[in-house]
C-alpha cells in the first residue's frame, strides 16, 4: 500500500506541473487510507462507463480509486482502464501524466509482458510528439502485434520522421509482419511527405495484393499520396475507380489535393459535385472548399459556401470559422473577416493570428495593432505567429515605436532568439530607417541563416549605407554562405547608389560564374546598368535574356528614358507590341514618359488609344502620366479633360495638373487648382508646392509665390528643399528684386546649393547686375564644378560685357574638368516621325529645302515684321556678320522651317528644344506666328511658349 500511496502522490503532483490541466485543478482526494478494500473487480462494461466522456483529471481520480479499492487484482485483470487513461493523455498531449502511468505500470504491473499496454504507450508517446520515448518502449517489447508496428509508424509520421517510418515499414516486411488496413495509410502519408512516388507505387501494388484495394482508408491515403507527389491525374483516376464514394474523406482528400496544387476551379467543381451526389460535408470539406476560394475571383463562391455553413450549423466550428476569416482576408474583404471573428463563440490562437495576418496583408496596420492588444486583453497569449505579424505591420507602416514595443514583448517572452522573429525584426528596423537597431537585431540572431544575411544587406542598401552593404557581402563570402538572387539584387542596389560601373561589372561577373542568373536578376542587371549610364551593357544583357518577360522590356525602356534616349525607348516599346507579351500599366506609363520627353503628341495619342482599347482604368498613375504627357506635348486642354474625367484624384494627379498649368504660363489656374485640392481635403506635399512655386515664377506672380512659400513652411510644416529656395530666388530675380533675392539667399537656414546660385546668376544676367553677378558666379563655381551648364552661364555673362579673356579662361577650366557644352538641339514631330536638328545642321535629307525656306521666311520677317538680328545674344568673339549667320542657323529655326515645309497651312507647329530659347529666336518666333498666321508652340528647358498673332504666352518673362 505504501507503493500505491507513493504513486497516488506522483499522479497528484503531475497535475500541478502540467499547465494544460490547470483548468480542472480541484483538490484530488487523498487515497492513502481507503475506507474499504474489495476483492471483486469491476466488469469491463462498468469500466467503460466510468472512463467514457471524462476529463483526464477525472480519469486519474477514477483509476486511483479503482486501484486502491482492488489492489490485488485490478492491474492484472483490467488493462482497459490504463489503456483508456493513456488514450486521454495522448489526445490531450499530456505527456507528463502519460509518463506517470508508464512508471506505475513498469514498477507495479510488469509492463513489458503486456503487448496491449506496450502498444498503447507507443501510441500515447507518438500522439504527444515524443517519438524517441515511443522508440524506447517499442524496442523493449519482446512481442509485438501489427497494432504495435502501426503505433510506431504513426509516431514517426506525426513527428515528421518520414524516412524513419519507411525504414520501419521495410523492417516490418522483412520480419514477415502482415500489414493491415491501418498500416498502409501511415506509410503512404510518409511517401507523400517525401514526394517519393516510386515507393508509393510499390506500396499501392502491395496493398492491392493484400486485398486492401477497396479499403476506403487505403484509397483515401493513396489519393492524398498521389496528389502530394504532383500526380493529380492518378489521384482522380483512383477516385473514379472507387466503388464506395459515400465517404466524405475521399472527396476531402481530392478537393484538398487540387487546392494545394493551386487548381481552385477544379477543387470547387469537385465540391459542387459532392453536394450533387448527396455526400454530407464535414469540417474538413468546408475548410478545403474555403481554401479554394482564397482569391478575389472566387469571393462570390466563398460567400455561397458561407451560407451553406450557416444552414448546416457548422458556424460554431472553430476550424471552419478560421477558414472563413482566412478566405475573406485573402479576398480583401476585411469587414466580412472581422464580422466572422466577432461572432465566434470560441477563439483560439489561430483565429487571432489569421485575423492579424489578414489585416497586415491588407495594409490595415492600425487595426492590426488594436486587435493585437485585444488579444492580450482577452487572456490569449500572443505566440510567435502573432508577434511576427505585428513586427511586419510596424515595419510596413514605418511605426518604429510600435515595433520596439513588440520587440520588447518578444524579449520578455523569450522569443527574440527565434530566427524568424530575429529576421523580421531586422527588416522592421530597416523599413523604419533605424539602422543602428537593425544592426543590433542582426547581431542578436544566434545562428544566422541566408535570410538573415540577405535582410541585413537589403536594409543597408535601402538606407543608402552602400559601403556597409558591400562589406557585409564580402563577409558573407568569407563565412561560406551561398548568396542567392535576392541578396545579389540588394548588392546591385548598393552598387547603383555608389554609381560604380566597375563594381556592377564585378557583381555581374560573379552572377555568371555562380550560375545565379535567373530572369529576375537579369532584369535587375539591365536596370542597374541603365542607372549608371552604361546603356550599351544594359542593351547587351537585355538582348541575351531568353525568354524575355514584361519586366525585361520595361527595364530596357526605362533605361533608355533615364539616359535621354526617348526615341529608342519608343522603338523598344513598339518592338514589344510585336511580341506575344501584353504591355502592362508600368510599360505603358514608361512609354507615355518617352512620348512626353519627345513632345510626341501622335505617339502619346496612340498609347492613350491602346489604353482605352485594352480597358485599362484611367486612374491613378496612368491618369497622372496622361495629364503629364499631354501637357508636355503642348495640349494642356487634353490634360484638363483627363483630369476632369477622374473621380478619385490623388495627390499625384493634382500635382501633375498644377505643374501642367504652370509650365504653360497659367499661374492663376494653377493657384485655383491648389485651392480646390485643399477644399477636397487632399494634403499637399513638397512636390505639390514646388509645382505651385514654378507656376508662380513662370507667370510672374511674385506676391502669390512668396505667400505659398510661407504657407508651406508655417501651415504645413514642410521644410523647404533646395529646389524650393531656388524657385523663390528665380521668382524674385526675374522681377528685378535682386537685392531681396540676395538677402533671401544669405539668410537661408542651410548652405545654398548650386541651383540657388544659378537662379540668382541667371537673374543678374537678365538685369545686367554685374557686381552681384560676379558674387553669384564665384559661389556657383565653388558649389558645383561638375555641371557644364554653370560654366556656360558664367561664360555668357562675361561675353555680354566683352570680357573675352575671362570667357576663354572659363572655357579652359571647363575643358580641364573634362566637361563639354551641351549642344543645342531641337526636334519636331511630322509625318509620323521625330525629326531632330542641331545648330547649323545639314544632315537632314531635305536640308537644301529647309535652308531655302529659312532664308525666305527670314527675309519675309525682316520686310513685313521689322525683324532685326540681335547679335548681342551671340556669346562668341566673332564678327557681326558671323554672329548674324549663327543666329539664323539656330536649331529651333531649322525645325520651324521644316514644319512650314511639310505641314498644312494654318495648323499648329510644335517644336521642342533641349536648352532655353534665346531672346533673338523668341522675337523671331513671335513675328513668325503673326506673318505666317500659325500657332507656334515651343517647349524649351524652362517652360512652354505659345506664340500666336505676334505675342507669346510667357509675356516675355521666362
Amino acid at each position: 500500500m505504501a507503493t500505491s500511496t507513493l504513486h497516488s502522490s506522483n499522479f497528484h503532483h503531475s497535475f500541478r506541473e502540467n499547465p494544460r490541466l490547470n483548468h480542472v485543478a480541484t483538490v484530488i482526494p487523498n487515497f492513502s487510507s481507503p475506507k474499504s478494500i474489495s476483492l471483486t473487480t469491476p466488469s469491463s462494461l462498468t469500466l467503460s462507463h466510468t472512463f467514457k466522456r471524462t476529463t483526464l483529471k477525472e480519469a486519474f481520480q477514477s483509476l486511483m480509486t479503482l486501484f486502491l479499492t482492488y489492489p490485488f487484482s485490478f492491474q492484472f485483470s483490467h488493462p482497459e482502464a490504463f489503456s483508456m487513461v493513456l488514450e486521454l493523455c495522448g489526445s490531450e498531449k499530456a505527456v507528463l501524466q502519460g509518463q506517470q502511468v508508464h512508471a506505475f505500470l513498469v514498477k507495479i504491473c510488469g509492463l513489458y509482458g503486456s503487448v496491449f499496454l506496450g502498444t498503447k504507450l507507443v501510441h500515447m508517446y507518438g500522439k504527444c510528439g515524443f517519438f524517441s520515448d515511443a522508440e524506447k518502449v517499442f524496442d523493449r517489447m519482446p512481442d509485438r502485434t501489427v497494432f504495435t508496428w502501426n503505433a510506431m509508424l504513426g509516431a514517426y509520421v506525426s513527428s515528421g520522421k518520414h524516412v524513419k517510418a519507411l525504414e520501419l515499414y521495410r523492417e516490418m516486411r522483412v520480419l514477415g509482419v502482415e500489414p493491415d488496413a491501418f498500416t498502409f495509410p501511415c506509410v503512404l502519408k510518409a511517401c507523400g511527405a517525401l514526394t517519393d512516388r516510386d515507393f508509393g507505387d510499390e506500396i499501392h501494388g502491395f496493398a492491392l495484393k493484400c486485398g486492401f484495394g477497396t479499403s476506403v482508408f487505403v484509397c483515401n491515403a493513396l489519393i492524398a499520396m498521389y496528389a502530394k507527389c504532383g500526380d493529380l491525374d492518378g489521384a482522380r483516376t483512383l477516385f473514379r475507380n472507387m466503388e464506395d464514394k459515400d465517404d466524405p474523406v475521399s472527396w476531402n482528400s481530392l478537393i484538398s489535393a487540387h487546392v494545394s496544387e493551386g487548381r481552385s476551379l477544379e477543387a470547387l467543381s469537385l465540391y459542387r459535385r459532392m453536394q450533387e451526389v448527396g455526400v454530407a460535408s464535414n469540417t474538413y470539406t468546408f475548410v478545403a472548399a474555403l481554401q479554394a476560394c482564397e482569391n478575389p475571383f472566387f469571393v462570390k463562391l466563398g460567400r455561397e459556401i458561407h451560407a451553406v455553413i450557416l444552414k448546416a450549423n457548422h458556424y460554431s466550428d472553430v476550424f471552419v470559422a478560421n477558414a472563413l476569416i482566412a478566405m475573406y482576408s485573402k479576398c480583401g474583404k476585411m469587414e466580412d473577416a472581422e464580422r466572422v471573428f466577432k461572432n465566434m463563440h470560441f477563439k483560439d490562437n489561430i483565429s487571432w493570428n489569421t485575423l492579424l495576418s489578414g489585416l497586415v496583408q491588407n495594409d490595415l496596420y492600425t487595426d492590426a495593432l488594436n486587435h493585437f492588444r485585444g488579444m492580450q486583453n482577452s487572456g490569449k497569449k500572443p505566440d510567435q505567429v502573432s508577434v511576427l505579424s505585428m513586427i511586419a505591420a510596424s515595419g510596413r507602416s514605418g511605426n518604429l515605436l510600435n515595433g520596439m514595443e513588440v520587440h520588447a514583448y518578444a524579449i520578455r517572452n523569450g522569443m527574440d532568439s527565434d530566427i524568424q522573429i530575429g529576421n523580421t525584426l531586422i527588416d522592421m528596423y530597416a523599413k523604419c530607417s533605424y539602422v543602428k537597431y537593425m544592426n543590433r537585431a542582426f547581431e542578436s540572431v544566434p545562428e544566422k541563416d541566408l535570410i538573415s544575411w540577405t535582410t541585413i544587406i537589403a536594409g543597408y542598401s535601402q538606407n543608402e549605407c552602400h559601403l556597409e552593404a558591400l562589406n557585409l557581402f564580402r563577409k558573407v563570402q568569407l563565412e561560406g554562405v551561398n548568396a542567392d538572387p535576392m541578396m545579389i539584387g540588394s548588392i546591385l542596389l548598393a552598387c547603383s547608389g555608389l554609381k560604380s560601373k566597375n563594381l556592377i561589372k564585378e557583381i555581374h561577373g560573379y552572377v555568371l560564374k555562380s550560375g545565379l542568373a535567373d530572369i529576375l536578376l537579369e532584369n535587375a542587371i539591365v536596370n542597374v546598368y541603365g542607372e549608371v549610364g552604361h546603356i550599351d551593357y544594359a542593351r547587351r544583357v537585355f538582348e541575351s535574356i531568353e525568354p524575355k518577360d514584361i519586366v525585361s522590356w520595361t527595364s530596357m525602356i526605362t533605361c533608355c528614358i533615364r539616359n535621354g534616349l526617348a526615341i529608342e525607348a519608343l522603338e523598344i516599346f513598339y518592338s514589344l507590341n510585336e511580341t506575344n507579351i501584353q504591355p502592362d500599366s508600368i510599360a505603358l506609363i514608361s512609354a507615355l514618359s518617352a512620348a512626353a520627353s519627345l513632345s510626341s503628341l501622335n505617339k502619346g495619342k496612340e498609347i492613350h488609344g491602346f489604353l482605352i482599347r485594352k480597358d485599362f482604368v484611367l486612374e491613378g498613375a496612368i491618369a497622372s502620366s496622361l495629364v503629364d504627357m499631354y501637357a508636355c506635348c503642348g495640349t494642356v486642354e487634353n490634360s484638363i479633360k483627363i483630369f476632369n474625367s477622374v473621380k478619385n484624384r490623388d495627390i499625384i494627379l493634382w500635382t501633375s495638373m498644377i505643374s501642367a498649368s504652370g509650365m504653360h504660363g497659367r499661374g492663376n489656374e494653377a493657384i485655383n487648382l491648389f485651392k480646390k485640392m485643399i477644399d477636397e481635403n487632399v494634403v499637399p506635399d513638397h512636390i505639390t508646392f514646388l509645382a505651385l512655386l514654378h507656376a508662380c515664377s513662370h507667370s510672374g506672380l511674385i506676391a502669390e509665390g512668396k505667400k505659398f512659400f510661407d504657407v508651406m513652411k508655417h501651415e504645413y510644416l514642410l521644410e523647404p528643399w533646395q529646389e524650393h529656395y531656388a524657385c523663390l530666388v528665380d521668382l524674385l530675380g526675374r522681377s528685378n528684386s535682386l537685392e531681396e533675392a540676395y538677402e533671401f539667399v544669405r539668410n537661408m537656414p542651410v548652405p545654398p546649393s548650386s541651383e540657388v546660385w544659378c537662379s540668382l546668376l541667371g537673374a543678374c544676367r537678365i538685369h545686367s547686375n554685374k557686381e552681384l553677378g560676379e558674387l553669384a558666379a564665384k559661389n556657383l563655381l565653388q558649389s558645383d564644378m561638375d555641371n557644364s551648364g554653370n560654366y556656360v552661364l558664367i561664360s555668357n555673362i562675361f561675353a555680354v560685357d566683352g570680357r573675352w579673356n575671362d570667357v576663354e579662361e572659363v572655357r579652359l577650366r571647363m575643358k580641364g574638368s573634362g566637361l563639354k557644352k551641351k549642344p543645342g538641339c531641337s526636334w519636331i514631330e511630322a509625318e509620323n516621325k521625330i525629326h531632330t536638328f542641331m545648330a547649323r545642321d545639314k544632315s537632314h535629307p531635305k536640308s537644301d529645302e529647309i535652308y531655302l525656306k529659312l532664308a525666305q521666311i527670314t527675309k519675309l520677317l525682316e520686310e513685313k515684321g521689322g525683324y532685326r538680328a540681335q547679335t548681342k545674344f551671340v556669346f562668341h568673339n566673332v564678327s557681326e556678320e558671323e554672329k548674324t549667320q549663327m543666329l539664323y542657323r539656330h536649331s529651333e529655326r531649322l525645325a520651324l522651317s521644316y514644319g512650314l515645309l511639310v505641314t498644312p497651312n494654318g495648323t499648329p507647329i510644335r517644336i521642342t528644344k533641349n536648352l532655353r530659347i534665346c531672346d533673338d529666336c523668341h522675337t523671331f518666333f513671335k513675328i513668325a506666328s503673326e506673318i505666317c498666321q500659325r500657332p507656334l508652340v515651343v517647349r524649351d528647358a524652362n517652360r512652354f511658349h505659345h506664340f500666336e498673332r505676334g505675342l507669346c504666352s510667357c509675356r516675355d518673362f521666362w
